[in-house]
Protein backbone atom coordinates (compact mmCIF):
# COMPACT_ATOMS: atom_id res chain seq x y z
CA UNK A 1 0.00 0.00 0.00
CA UNK A 2 1.39 3.39 -1.01
CA UNK A 3 -0.31 5.27 1.80
CA UNK A 4 -3.60 6.69 2.96
CA UNK A 5 -5.86 7.84 0.08
CA UNK A 6 -6.45 11.60 0.19
CA UNK A 7 -8.25 12.43 -3.05
CA UNK A 8 -9.13 16.06 -3.65
CA UNK A 9 -12.42 17.30 -5.08
CA UNK A 10 -10.73 18.11 -8.37
CA UNK A 11 -9.40 14.54 -8.54
CA UNK A 12 -12.92 13.15 -8.54
CA UNK A 13 -14.03 15.71 -11.12
CA UNK A 14 -11.25 15.12 -13.66
CA UNK A 15 -11.61 11.34 -13.45
CA UNK A 16 -15.38 11.67 -13.81
CA UNK A 17 -14.98 13.89 -16.88
CA UNK A 18 -12.60 11.38 -18.49
CA UNK A 19 -14.96 8.50 -17.70
CA UNK A 20 -18.00 10.28 -19.12
CA UNK A 21 -16.03 11.41 -22.17
CA UNK A 22 -14.76 7.89 -22.81
CA UNK A 23 -18.23 6.37 -22.52
CA UNK A 24 -19.70 9.05 -24.80
CA UNK A 25 -16.99 8.44 -27.39
CA UNK A 26 -17.53 4.67 -27.25
CA UNK A 27 -21.27 5.11 -27.74
CA UNK A 28 -20.74 7.56 -30.60
CA UNK A 29 -18.37 5.21 -32.41
CA UNK A 30 -21.18 2.67 -32.76
CA UNK A 31 -22.61 4.92 -35.45
CA UNK A 32 -20.93 4.20 -38.80
CA UNK A 33 -21.11 7.88 -39.79
CA UNK A 34 -19.38 8.93 -36.57
CA UNK A 35 -16.67 6.31 -37.09
CA UNK A 36 -16.07 7.62 -40.59
CA UNK A 37 -15.72 11.17 -39.30
CA UNK A 38 -13.24 10.19 -36.61
CA UNK A 39 -11.23 8.18 -39.14
CA UNK A 40 -11.21 11.25 -41.33
CA UNK A 41 -9.79 13.23 -38.40
CA UNK A 42 -7.10 10.64 -37.72
CA UNK A 43 -6.18 10.50 -41.41
CA UNK A 44 -4.83 14.06 -41.08
CA UNK A 45 -1.17 13.85 -39.98
CA UNK A 46 -1.31 17.00 -37.86
CA UNK A 47 -4.47 15.81 -36.10
CA UNK A 48 -3.01 12.36 -35.41
CA UNK A 49 0.17 13.83 -33.93
CA UNK A 50 -1.82 16.37 -31.91
CA UNK A 51 -4.14 13.68 -30.54
CA UNK A 52 -1.22 11.59 -29.30
CA UNK A 53 0.43 14.57 -27.62
CA UNK A 54 -2.86 15.64 -26.04
CA UNK A 55 -3.37 12.11 -24.69
CA UNK A 56 0.13 12.27 -23.22
CA UNK A 57 -0.75 15.51 -21.44
CA UNK A 58 -3.97 13.94 -20.20
CA UNK A 59 -2.14 10.87 -18.89
CA UNK A 60 0.26 13.06 -16.92
CA UNK A 61 -2.67 15.05 -15.52
CA UNK A 62 -4.45 11.86 -14.44
CA UNK A 63 -1.31 10.55 -12.73
CA UNK A 64 -1.14 13.84 -10.86
CA UNK A 65 -4.81 13.49 -9.86
CA UNK A 66 -4.40 10.47 -7.57
CA UNK A 67 -3.35 11.89 -4.19
CA UNK A 68 -2.45 10.03 -1.03
CA UNK A 69 -0.57 10.57 2.23
CA UNK A 70 2.61 8.47 2.13
CA UNK A 71 3.57 6.15 4.92
CA UNK A 72 6.34 7.60 7.08
CA UNK A 73 9.20 5.61 8.62
CA UNK A 74 9.16 5.55 12.39
CA UNK A 75 12.24 7.79 12.68
CA UNK A 76 10.55 10.52 10.57
CA UNK A 77 7.18 10.24 12.27
CA UNK A 78 8.37 12.05 15.37
CA UNK A 79 10.05 14.92 13.54
CA UNK A 80 7.61 15.72 10.74
CA UNK A 81 3.97 16.67 10.86
CA UNK A 82 2.07 13.40 10.57
CA UNK A 83 -1.27 11.65 10.95
CA UNK A 84 -1.51 8.47 12.98
CA UNK A 85 -3.86 5.60 12.33
CA UNK A 86 -4.34 2.31 14.13
CA UNK A 87 -2.83 -0.67 12.37
CA UNK A 88 -4.09 -4.22 12.34
CA UNK A 89 -1.57 -5.28 14.96
CA UNK A 90 -2.29 -4.33 18.59
CA UNK A 91 -0.25 -1.66 20.40
CA UNK A 92 1.13 -0.23 17.17
CA UNK A 93 0.29 2.68 14.93
CA UNK A 94 0.83 3.50 11.29
CA UNK A 95 2.01 7.05 10.68
CA UNK A 96 1.19 8.97 7.53
CA UNK A 97 2.55 12.28 6.34
CA UNK A 98 0.37 15.35 6.88
CA UNK A 99 0.74 16.57 3.28
CA UNK A 100 -0.52 14.81 0.17
CA UNK A 101 1.49 13.70 -2.82
CA UNK A 102 0.35 12.22 -6.12
CA UNK A 103 1.39 9.26 -8.22
CA UNK A 104 3.28 11.67 -10.46
CA UNK A 105 5.20 12.95 -7.43
CA UNK A 106 6.05 9.36 -6.61
CA UNK A 107 7.35 8.70 -10.14
CA UNK A 108 9.34 11.95 -10.08
CA UNK A 109 10.72 11.47 -6.57
CA UNK A 110 14.33 11.87 -7.71
CA UNK A 111 13.88 15.33 -9.21
CA UNK A 112 11.23 16.37 -6.67
CA UNK A 113 13.57 15.87 -3.74
CA UNK A 114 16.68 17.20 -5.53
CA UNK A 115 16.42 20.79 -4.32
CA UNK A 116 19.36 23.14 -4.58
CA UNK A 117 20.00 26.37 -2.70
CA UNK A 118 19.02 28.64 -5.59
CA UNK A 119 19.37 29.03 -9.35
CA UNK A 120 21.32 26.62 -11.51
CA UNK A 121 21.50 26.49 -15.29
CA UNK A 122 20.28 23.46 -17.29
CA UNK A 123 22.64 20.46 -17.01
CA UNK A 124 25.03 22.45 -14.82
CA UNK A 125 27.15 21.09 -12.00
CA UNK A 126 27.90 24.48 -10.46
CA UNK A 127 25.53 27.03 -8.98
CA UNK A 128 24.48 30.01 -11.08
CA UNK A 129 25.70 32.66 -8.61
CA UNK A 130 28.96 33.03 -6.77
CA UNK A 131 29.07 32.39 -3.03
CA UNK A 132 31.62 32.87 -0.27
CA UNK A 133 33.51 29.61 0.11
CA UNK A 134 35.99 28.74 2.86
CA UNK A 135 39.06 26.97 1.47
CA UNK A 136 42.53 26.20 2.70
CA UNK A 137 43.72 29.50 1.22
CA UNK A 138 40.96 31.44 3.01
CA UNK A 139 37.57 32.82 2.05
CA UNK A 140 36.99 33.29 -1.66
CA UNK A 141 34.11 34.03 -4.02
CA UNK A 142 33.42 31.14 -6.40
CA UNK A 143 30.68 29.03 -7.92
CA UNK A 144 29.95 26.14 -5.52
CA UNK A 145 29.16 22.61 -6.66
CA UNK A 146 25.49 21.70 -6.70
CA UNK A 147 24.10 19.39 -4.05
CA UNK A 148 22.44 17.04 -6.56
CA UNK A 149 23.28 18.15 -10.09
CA UNK A 150 26.23 16.02 -11.15
CA UNK A 151 26.95 15.10 -7.53
CA UNK A 152 28.18 11.61 -8.51
CA UNK A 153 30.66 13.10 -11.01
CA UNK A 154 34.01 13.07 -9.21
CA UNK A 155 35.98 14.78 -11.97
CA UNK A 156 34.29 18.00 -13.22
CA UNK A 157 36.37 17.80 -16.42
CA UNK A 158 34.26 14.79 -17.48
CA UNK A 159 31.05 16.82 -17.33
CA UNK A 160 30.39 17.06 -21.07
CA UNK A 161 31.45 13.53 -21.85
CA UNK A 162 29.15 12.22 -19.11
CA UNK A 163 26.21 14.10 -20.63
CA UNK A 164 26.98 12.64 -24.06
CA UNK A 165 27.25 9.10 -22.65
CA UNK A 166 23.95 9.37 -20.80
CA UNK A 167 22.28 10.79 -23.90
CA UNK A 168 23.51 7.88 -26.00
CA UNK A 169 22.34 5.46 -23.31
CA UNK A 170 18.87 7.02 -23.41
CA UNK A 171 18.80 6.72 -27.20
CA UNK A 172 19.79 3.07 -27.00
CA UNK A 173 17.11 2.27 -24.42
CA UNK A 174 14.46 4.03 -26.50
CA UNK A 175 15.29 1.85 -29.50
CA UNK A 176 14.33 -1.21 -27.48
CA UNK A 177 10.78 0.17 -27.31
CA UNK A 178 10.67 1.86 -30.71
CA UNK A 179 11.48 -1.25 -32.78
CA UNK A 180 8.52 -3.41 -31.56
CA UNK A 181 6.19 -0.40 -31.88
CA UNK A 182 7.41 0.07 -35.46
CA UNK A 183 6.60 -3.54 -36.28
CA UNK A 184 3.17 -3.17 -34.68
CA UNK A 185 2.31 -0.02 -36.62
CA UNK A 186 3.62 -1.52 -39.86
CA UNK A 187 1.34 -4.50 -39.46
CA UNK A 188 -1.57 -2.25 -38.52
CA UNK A 189 -1.08 0.05 -41.50
CA UNK A 190 -1.26 -2.90 -43.91
CA UNK A 191 -4.53 -4.12 -42.39
CA UNK A 192 -6.10 -0.66 -42.02
CA UNK A 193 -9.38 -0.15 -43.93
CA UNK A 194 -9.65 2.78 -46.28
CA UNK A 195 -12.14 5.60 -45.99
CA UNK A 196 -14.93 6.11 -48.42
CA UNK A 197 -14.22 9.85 -48.61
CA UNK A 198 -11.03 10.46 -50.51
CA UNK A 199 -9.81 6.85 -50.11
CA UNK A 200 -7.83 7.91 -47.04
CA UNK A 201 -6.35 5.82 -44.26
CA UNK A 202 -5.37 6.77 -40.70
CA UNK A 203 -1.96 8.39 -40.53
CA UNK A 204 -0.17 5.44 -38.96
CA UNK A 205 3.24 6.67 -40.09
CA UNK A 206 2.69 9.98 -38.32
CA UNK A 207 1.44 8.14 -35.24
CA UNK A 208 4.58 6.01 -35.13
CA UNK A 209 6.88 9.00 -35.61
CA UNK A 210 5.12 10.93 -32.84
CA UNK A 211 5.21 8.05 -30.37
CA UNK A 212 8.81 7.30 -31.26
CA UNK A 213 9.75 10.93 -30.75
CA UNK A 214 8.04 11.01 -27.34
CA UNK A 215 9.78 7.79 -26.29
CA UNK A 216 13.18 9.09 -27.39
CA UNK A 217 12.68 12.40 -25.58
CA UNK A 218 11.39 10.59 -22.48
CA UNK A 219 14.27 8.10 -22.39
CA UNK A 220 16.97 10.73 -22.85
CA UNK A 221 15.29 13.06 -20.33
CA UNK A 222 15.06 10.24 -17.78
CA UNK A 223 18.74 9.39 -18.11
CA UNK A 224 19.80 13.02 -17.72
CA UNK A 225 17.25 14.10 -15.10
CA UNK A 226 18.31 11.35 -12.71
CA UNK A 227 21.78 12.92 -12.44
CA UNK A 228 21.36 16.54 -13.53
CA UNK A 229 18.79 19.29 -13.49
CA UNK A 230 17.75 18.94 -17.12
CA UNK A 231 16.03 22.34 -17.28
CA UNK A 232 17.82 23.96 -14.37
CA UNK A 233 16.40 25.13 -11.05
CA UNK A 234 14.48 28.24 -10.02
CA UNK A 235 14.94 30.74 -7.19
CA UNK A 236 14.31 28.38 -4.28
CA UNK A 237 16.16 25.49 -5.91
CA UNK A 238 13.25 23.41 -7.24
CA UNK A 239 13.76 21.49 -10.45
CA UNK A 240 12.15 23.36 -13.35
CA UNK A 241 11.33 20.16 -15.23
CA UNK A 242 9.34 18.97 -12.24
CA UNK A 243 7.46 22.28 -12.08
CA UNK A 244 6.66 22.12 -15.80
CA UNK A 245 5.24 18.59 -15.55
CA UNK A 246 3.25 19.41 -12.40
CA UNK A 247 1.70 22.42 -14.14
CA UNK A 248 0.06 20.16 -16.74
CA UNK A 249 -2.67 19.12 -14.28
CA UNK A 250 -3.52 22.73 -13.51
CA UNK A 251 -3.81 23.63 -17.19
CA UNK A 252 -5.95 20.60 -18.03
CA UNK A 253 -8.20 21.19 -15.00
CA UNK A 254 -8.71 24.86 -15.86
CA UNK A 255 -9.80 23.95 -19.38
CA UNK A 256 -11.89 20.86 -18.61
CA UNK A 257 -13.76 22.05 -15.52
CA UNK A 258 -14.50 25.48 -16.99
CA UNK A 259 -15.95 23.87 -20.12
CA UNK A 260 -18.03 21.58 -17.91
CA UNK A 261 -19.65 24.68 -16.36
CA UNK A 262 -20.04 26.89 -19.41
CA UNK A 263 -21.27 24.22 -21.85
CA UNK A 264 -24.67 23.51 -20.19
CA UNK A 265 -25.34 27.23 -19.76
CA UNK A 266 -24.55 28.06 -23.37
CA UNK A 267 -26.37 25.02 -24.76
CA UNK A 268 -29.60 25.52 -22.80
CA UNK A 269 -29.82 29.31 -23.04
CA UNK A 270 -28.66 29.61 -26.65
CA UNK A 271 -30.93 26.86 -27.98
CA UNK A 272 -33.94 28.10 -26.02
CA UNK A 273 -33.43 31.69 -27.16
CA UNK A 274 -33.12 30.74 -30.83
CA UNK A 275 -35.94 28.19 -30.96
CA UNK A 276 -38.64 29.77 -28.78
CA UNK A 277 -37.88 33.46 -29.42
CA UNK A 278 -40.18 36.02 -27.82
CA UNK A 279 -39.56 37.01 -24.22
CA UNK A 280 -37.15 34.08 -23.70
CA UNK A 281 -34.93 35.40 -26.47
CA UNK A 282 -35.14 38.93 -25.06
CA UNK A 283 -34.21 37.77 -21.56
CA UNK A 284 -31.23 35.72 -22.75
CA UNK A 285 -29.98 38.56 -24.96
CA UNK A 286 -30.31 41.03 -22.10
CA UNK A 287 -28.35 38.70 -19.81
CA UNK A 288 -25.38 38.07 -22.09
CA UNK A 289 -25.34 41.64 -23.40
CA UNK A 290 -25.05 42.92 -19.84
CA UNK A 291 -22.27 40.48 -18.99
CA UNK A 292 -20.35 41.18 -22.20
CA UNK A 293 -20.52 44.94 -21.49
CA UNK A 294 -18.36 44.44 -18.38
CA UNK A 295 -14.60 44.05 -19.05
CA UNK A 296 -13.92 40.36 -18.60
CA UNK A 297 -10.61 40.69 -16.76
CA UNK A 298 -12.07 43.19 -14.28
CA UNK A 299 -15.11 41.00 -13.63
CA UNK A 300 -12.95 37.92 -13.05
CA UNK A 301 -10.49 39.87 -10.87
CA UNK A 302 -13.29 41.26 -8.69
CA UNK A 303 -14.85 37.81 -8.27
CA UNK A 304 -11.51 36.15 -7.48
CA UNK A 305 -10.56 38.79 -4.91
CA UNK A 306 -13.96 38.42 -3.25
CA UNK A 307 -13.51 34.65 -3.11
CA UNK A 308 -10.03 35.03 -1.62
CA UNK A 309 -11.40 37.33 1.08
CA UNK A 310 -14.11 34.80 1.87
CA UNK A 311 -11.56 32.00 2.12
CA UNK A 312 -9.35 34.02 4.45
CA UNK A 313 -12.24 34.85 6.77
CA UNK A 314 -14.28 31.65 6.82
CA UNK A 315 -12.13 28.71 5.75
CA UNK A 316 -9.17 29.07 8.07
CA UNK A 317 -9.87 25.57 9.43
CA UNK A 318 -8.65 24.11 6.12
CA UNK A 319 -5.11 23.39 7.24
CA UNK A 320 -3.91 21.49 4.17
CA UNK A 321 -2.34 23.73 1.55
CA UNK A 322 -3.35 21.32 -1.17
CA UNK A 323 -7.01 21.42 -0.14
CA UNK A 324 -7.01 25.22 0.08
CA UNK A 325 -5.33 25.60 -3.31
CA UNK A 326 -7.68 23.01 -4.81
CA UNK A 327 -10.73 24.88 -3.49
CA UNK A 328 -9.48 28.14 -4.95
CA UNK A 329 -8.87 26.40 -8.29
CA UNK A 330 -12.44 25.09 -8.35
CA UNK A 331 -13.83 28.53 -7.56
CA UNK A 332 -11.68 30.05 -10.33
CA UNK A 333 -13.02 27.54 -12.86
CA UNK A 334 -16.54 28.37 -11.71
CA UNK A 335 -15.94 32.08 -12.26
CA UNK A 336 -14.43 31.49 -15.70
CA UNK A 337 -17.34 29.23 -16.60
CA UNK A 338 -19.97 31.74 -15.54
CA UNK A 339 -18.30 34.48 -17.59
CA UNK A 340 -17.15 32.47 -20.62
CA UNK A 341 -20.40 31.00 -22.02
CA UNK A 342 -21.47 34.11 -23.94
CA UNK A 343 -19.64 33.44 -27.24
CA UNK A 344 -20.93 29.88 -27.60
CA UNK A 345 -24.44 30.99 -26.57
CA UNK A 346 -24.52 33.53 -29.39
CA UNK A 347 -23.43 30.93 -31.94
CA UNK A 348 -26.05 28.43 -30.80
CA UNK A 349 -28.79 31.07 -30.77
CA UNK A 350 -27.99 32.12 -34.34
CA UNK A 351 -27.89 28.52 -35.57
CA UNK A 352 -31.16 27.67 -33.77
CA UNK A 353 -32.86 30.65 -35.41
CA UNK A 354 -31.91 29.19 -38.80
CA UNK A 355 -32.76 25.58 -37.98
CA UNK A 356 -36.25 26.30 -36.64
CA UNK A 357 -37.30 27.64 -40.06
CA UNK A 358 -36.22 24.54 -42.01
CA UNK A 359 -38.78 22.25 -43.61
CA UNK A 360 -38.32 19.21 -41.38
CA UNK A 361 -38.79 21.29 -38.21
CA UNK A 362 -41.89 22.95 -39.69
CA UNK A 363 -43.25 19.54 -40.64
CA UNK A 364 -42.65 18.21 -37.13
CA UNK A 365 -44.61 21.13 -35.69
CA UNK A 366 -47.47 20.55 -38.15
CA UNK A 367 -47.72 16.91 -37.04
CA UNK A 368 -47.99 18.03 -33.42
CA UNK A 369 -44.56 16.92 -32.18
CA UNK A 370 -43.80 18.50 -28.81
CA UNK A 371 -41.05 21.10 -28.59
CA UNK A 372 -38.86 18.98 -26.31
CA UNK A 373 -38.76 16.15 -28.87
CA UNK A 374 -37.98 18.58 -31.71
CA UNK A 375 -35.10 20.04 -29.72
CA UNK A 376 -33.63 16.65 -28.85
CA UNK A 377 -34.34 14.94 -32.19
CA UNK A 378 -33.66 17.67 -34.73
CA UNK A 379 -31.85 20.69 -33.28
CA UNK A 380 -29.24 19.25 -30.92
CA UNK A 381 -27.77 16.77 -33.45
CA UNK A 382 -27.32 19.62 -35.93
CA UNK A 383 -25.67 21.79 -33.29
CA UNK A 384 -23.17 19.13 -32.23
CA UNK A 385 -20.44 20.18 -34.65
CA UNK A 386 -20.57 23.79 -33.39
CA UNK A 387 -20.36 22.66 -29.77
CA UNK A 388 -17.51 20.23 -30.41
CA UNK A 389 -15.46 22.70 -32.42
CA UNK A 390 -16.01 25.54 -29.95
CA UNK A 391 -15.08 23.61 -26.83
CA UNK A 392 -11.80 22.40 -28.35
CA UNK A 393 -10.89 25.96 -29.35
CA UNK A 394 -12.03 27.44 -26.02
CA UNK A 395 -9.91 24.89 -24.15
CA UNK A 396 -6.70 26.43 -25.47
CA UNK A 397 -8.01 29.91 -24.70
CA UNK A 398 -8.70 28.95 -21.08
CA UNK A 399 -5.17 27.57 -20.67
CA UNK A 400 -3.81 30.93 -21.82
CA UNK A 401 -6.31 32.76 -19.58
CA UNK A 402 -4.91 31.00 -16.50
CA UNK A 403 -1.42 32.20 -17.35
CA UNK A 404 -2.62 35.78 -17.79
CA UNK A 405 -4.67 35.79 -14.58
CA UNK A 406 -1.86 34.25 -12.53
CA UNK A 407 0.55 36.80 -13.99
CA UNK A 408 -1.60 39.66 -12.68
CA UNK A 409 -2.10 37.93 -9.32
CA UNK A 410 -5.77 36.84 -9.57
CA UNK A 411 -5.27 33.31 -10.87
CA UNK A 412 -4.72 30.08 -9.00
CA UNK A 413 -3.31 29.97 -5.49
CA UNK A 414 0.39 31.00 -5.34
CA UNK A 415 1.21 27.68 -3.64
CA UNK A 416 -0.19 25.72 -6.61
CA UNK A 417 2.25 24.91 -9.38
CA UNK A 418 1.07 26.30 -12.72
CA UNK A 419 2.51 27.81 -15.87
CA UNK A 420 1.04 31.17 -14.91
CA UNK A 421 2.81 31.14 -11.54
CA UNK A 422 6.04 30.06 -13.23
CA UNK A 423 5.79 33.00 -15.64
CA UNK A 424 4.89 35.35 -12.79
CA UNK A 425 7.92 34.30 -10.75
CA UNK A 426 10.20 34.40 -13.81
CA UNK A 427 9.43 37.99 -14.81
CA UNK A 428 11.86 39.41 -12.24
CA UNK A 429 14.51 36.92 -13.31
CA UNK A 430 14.65 38.56 -16.74
CA UNK A 431 16.22 41.65 -15.16
CA UNK A 432 19.18 39.69 -13.79
CA UNK A 433 22.60 39.79 -15.32
CA UNK A 434 23.37 37.21 -16.61
CA UNK A 435 19.83 36.36 -17.72
CA UNK A 436 17.86 33.56 -16.05
CA UNK A 437 15.77 32.32 -18.98
CA UNK A 438 15.01 28.65 -18.39
CA UNK A 439 11.96 29.00 -16.10
CA UNK A 440 10.13 31.22 -18.55
CA UNK A 441 11.21 29.10 -21.53
CA UNK A 442 10.00 25.88 -19.88
CA UNK A 443 6.57 27.30 -19.10
CA UNK A 444 6.33 28.71 -22.63
CA UNK A 445 7.29 25.40 -24.30
CA UNK A 446 4.86 23.27 -22.28
CA UNK A 447 1.99 25.73 -22.70
CA UNK A 448 2.73 26.40 -26.38
CA UNK A 449 2.75 22.67 -27.16
CA UNK A 450 -0.60 22.10 -25.46
CA UNK A 451 -2.30 25.09 -27.09
CA UNK A 452 -0.86 24.36 -30.55
CA UNK A 453 -1.96 20.72 -30.47
CA UNK A 454 -5.45 21.70 -29.28
CA UNK A 455 -5.81 24.20 -32.14
CA UNK A 456 -4.54 21.76 -34.78
CA UNK A 457 -6.90 19.08 -33.52
CA UNK A 458 -9.78 21.59 -33.53
CA UNK A 459 -9.12 22.37 -37.21
CA UNK A 460 -9.40 18.69 -38.11
CA UNK A 461 -12.57 18.32 -36.04
CA UNK A 462 -14.11 21.29 -37.83
CA UNK A 463 -13.29 19.86 -41.27
CA UNK A 464 -14.82 16.49 -40.36
CA UNK A 465 -17.93 17.54 -38.44
CA UNK A 466 -18.98 20.81 -40.09
CA UNK A 467 -21.75 19.96 -42.61
CA UNK A 468 -20.93 23.05 -44.69
CA UNK A 469 -17.39 21.81 -45.35
CA UNK A 470 -18.21 18.13 -45.83
CA UNK A 471 -19.18 18.49 -49.47
CA UNK A 472 -15.97 20.32 -50.36
CA UNK A 473 -13.65 17.52 -49.35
Amino acid sequence: MLGQPALLISDYLIWSICLIGGISLAIGLRNPLQRQRWRMILSTPSAMASAIILLTYLAIALLDSVHFRPLLPQDEATTNGSIEANSEQPNSTVTYAASEISLLDLLLSNIRKAEERSYSAPLAIYAFSKESLVTAAGTTRAYPRLLYGGADLENPALHRSDIVNRTLTGLGLSLILVIPIFLLFRRRSRRSPTLSAGNQTPAWRTAFMTIAGLLIIGSVATQLADHYHLLGTEKVGQDVLYLGLKSIRTGVLIGALTLLIMLPLALVLGTAAGYFGGWIDDAVQYLYTTLSSIPGVLLIAAAVLSVNLYLDQNLSEVTSLHQRADLRLLLLTGILGLTGWIGLCRLLRAESLKLRELDYVTAARAFGVVDARILIRHLLPNLGHIVLITIVIDFSGLVLAEAVLSYVGVGVDPSMISWGNMINSARLELAREPLVWWSLATAFIFMFTLVLCANLFADAVRDAFDPRLRGKQ
